[in-house]
């Protein structure tokens, strides 16, 4: 029997003369994400997207997983195909679905007709299908209204396929539909949660890292890949920059006002940020802030970290509480890396009484004490890349 995943498309149906331009990269992202897992055939027909097994040796359980986390998907559901032809439909409900249906007590049926040149009906098509089960399964009897187990029949283009519900997917835009930005990513719970957000959107990421060893360690940083890898199961592919702070982080403890500490910190990582964003070919920086959580994000201390850049900042997590993002870091399964006890740099040399309505003069007249802007040029020429696959 013939078995392929049915991919269900949402807003991308709604895109207008641009809509199959989203499909085609939608379809490109998901034979991305199916290579490793066998040889598939990809086509779309009327908002349903077809992932077809071209060999036994295909691994339709790890497509299955695989396809729900594409962005673009809103639904999806494994079918058996069949013949357009009613006894071949009666035939392949009862034997794909019977291990449902005997656990069931009751069912019913449901049918879409795609194609319209079909002799039957939806109504007729349900009618005999359901007539069908009800023969091999006398335990089961009908419930129109709160049934145990539905039967799908939609009879399309190519075929006809039977499946049961269809289940949720990741839901938005395909990624690469909506631009390139630089996530600025740490090892904390917020910024992982702002870079899937951000590719749900359809954003391509490039991520940007600051460490400062000694001060942070090695693990630190493969916490951060590892974070990076699950945001990559829905985002695709990326590069991991790495830039190194220690030096400038010193600096600013040891020359600059101790209140101020933190939002000149970020001054420079938004400077540092911007420059290699632009290298990147990428059109806008994305951070993890969240208004008011901690000093550093006021509206006074924001407005003082965007002056110094040109590029559009977003911050998808601005209106969320702490509790929200941890309830996606669930669902996406960043939560339990995102808790692991290991450095920061923004954590490390923080002030005791930080500033929370920082001024910019006061800020400018501080970063005159140090020669910050050419330690950050030397920290970048520095950089690292890791590709996250």
């Amino acid at each position: 029997m013939e078995e392929v995943i049915l991919l269900k498309l949402g807003e991308v149906v709604l895109k207008g003369l641009n809509r199959r331009n989203f499909e085609d990269i939608l379809m490109r992202n998901v034979r991305r994400r199916l290579n490793k897992f066998g040889e598939f055939e990809v086509y779309s027909i009327q908002s349903t997207v077809y992932v077809i097994p071209k060999n036994p040796e295909a691994d339709l359980d790890a497509a299955a997983d695989a396809v729900k986390k594409v962005f673009g998907v809103v639904g999806y559901a494994r079918a058996a195909a069949c013949e357009k032809e009613i006894g071949d439909i009666q035939r392949k409900a009862a034997e794909y679905l019977a291990e449902e249906l005997r656990k069931a007590k009751t069912f019913k049926v449901e049918t879409k007709r795609s194609d319209k040149k079909f002799p039957l009906t939806s109504p007729e098509v349900s009618n005999l299908v359901g007539g069908y089960i009800l023969e091999k399964n006398p335990h089961l009897s009908v419930d129109v209204h709160q049934p145990d187990f539905t039967v799908r029949v939609e009879v399309r283009e190519n075929a006809a396929y039977i499946h049961t519900n269809t289940k949720l997917a990741a839901g938005g835009i395909p990624v690469g539909t909506g631009g390139k930005a630089a996530i600025l990513i740490s090892g904390g719970l917020d910024s992982p949660v702002a870079a899937w957000m951000m590719a749900k959107r359809g954003v391509e990421l490039t991520a940007i890292h600051f460490a400062s060893p000694p001060y942070t360690s090695e693990l630190a940083h493969q916490k951060v890949e590892n974070l990076l890898k699950k945001v990559g199961e829905y985002a695709g592919r990326m590069t991991m920059i790495t830039v190194e702070l220690t030096d400038l982080q010193v600096e600013i403890r040891d020359k600059c006002p101790e209140d101020l500490g933190t939002v000149l910190l970020r001054r420079y990582m938004l400077k540092a940020a911007e420059k290699i964003a632009a290298s990147q070919k990428c059109a806008a920086l994305i951070t993890g802030e969240s208004l008011g959580q901690v000093a550093s994000q006021t509206m006074q201390a924001i407005a003082c970290t965007d002056a110094v850049v040109d590029m559009p900042v977003f911050r998808p997590l601005i209106g969320m509480d702490k509790s929200e993002i941890i309830k996606i870091a669930r669902e996406i399964e960043t939560y339990n890396i995102s808790i692991e006890p290991y450095e920061d740099c923004c954590t490390i040399f923080t002030p005791k009484h930080p500033a929370t309505r920082p001024k910019i003069a006061k800020l400018e007249a501080a970063e005159k004490l140090i020669d910050g802007d050419k330690m950050l040029d030397e920290a970048i020429e520095k950089m690292k890349y890791t590709e996250i696959k």
